[in-house]
């Protein structure tokens, strides 16, 4: 899942990329408001953790900025600000949750999970679908009652294509959402993990889409 962070506090900004790192995330970092801008205009997130007080361009000014443009990307505020006035302005200027520094990066993490489950129309934890059973915070996955072992990026793409069953998801979708900017993607690496989740699970859960992606096909689906 990929995640942009905004951040101007270095060692603050470390400390998060590494554990969201550790969490499965793909993290995109940026200290600079107006770059931060520009960036969620060209590129795709599932979730953004924004501090408020930056360089160029403050966070709540970059949120209005994101929700103009029906950007409905979730939001997670993380800021020093810690008085009810401003929690009011940042949730009503279209952020999705407010954390007060210092905070307890599990916490930010049990709510990143929540503000995805959301996202995707969810209210219990787990994904359960035709007999696989996918647990974020837990990072487990079970098929038939049985616990099968995954690397961290099959886990992640099985994830998305389970928080988007019926709906077809490019290759290049699935690598934006795994990778940030600084990675280095071989042209088969989404294939072949695919190819591994066929063979660890249904080989029919996931289907190709020639030309288009890839599908977990619902009930009601063609």
């Amino acid at each position: 899942m990929r995640l942009l962070l905004v951040e101007d506090d270095e060692i603050l900004g470390d400390g998060l990329v590494a554990g969201l790192t550790m969490e499965g995330y793909a993290v995109d970092w940026l200290t600079n408001g107006k770059l931060a801008d520009e960036a969620l205009k060209l590129n795709s997130y599932e979730l953004i953790v924004l501090d408020l007080n930056l360089p160029d361009m403050d966070g709540l000014s970059i949120l209005r900025a994101l929700r103009s443009r029906k950007d409905e990307t979730p939001v997670m505020v993380l800021t020093a600000r810690d008085t009810v006035p401003d929690r009011v302005l940042g949730l009503d200027s279209g952020a999705d949750d407010f954390v007060i520094k210092p905070f307890d990066l599990d916490e930010v993490c049990a709510r990143l999970r929540a503000l995805a489950r959301r996202n995707e129309g969810r209210s219990v934890p787990t994904i359960e679908y035709k007999g696989v059973v996918l647990d974020p915070a837990a990072h487990q996955v079970t098929f038939n009652n049985e616990k099968v072992e995954l690397s961290q990026k099959e886990f992640e793409i099985l994830n998305f294509l389970m928080g988007n069953i019926g709906r077809v998801i490019s290759r290049a979708r699935l690598e934006e959402s795994l990778y940030s900017w600084n990675a280095d993607i071989e042209s088969n690496t989404v294939e072949v993990h695919i190819h591994h989740l066929r063979k660890k699970l249904d080989a029919s859960l996931i289907r190709t889409v020639r030309g288009v992606g890839y599908i977990i096909d619902s009930d009601t689906g063609q």
